[in-house]
């Protein structure tokens, strides 16, 4: 019973964080922080982080499925 109700708790924050990320590439940075630093608890500089996001974010924008589904990864960026 209470792993039902602890994952009922773990899906509503996923799609809670979903909801916040839809628009990732239209926040700004200061947006972009709070997000990050209020789910992951992060108490310092998120900047770093947002950075990495926004590189992996064009690296999966730029590379086809197929070139990580099948291991073959040719990174363009």
């Amino acid at each position: 019973m209470t792993v039902n109700k602890k994952m009922k708790i773990y899906i509503n924050i996923f799609y809670s964080i979903l909801d916040k990320i839809n628009s990732w590439e239209k926040l700004n940075n200061l947006d972009k922080n709070k997000v990050l630093s209020d789910y992951l608890n992060i108490k310092g500089d998120t900047v770093n982080l947002a950075i990495y996001f926004d590189k992996y974010r064009l690296i999966l924008e730029n590379n086809a499925l197929n070139s990580f589904i099948k291991g073959v990864i040719n990174l363009k960026n």
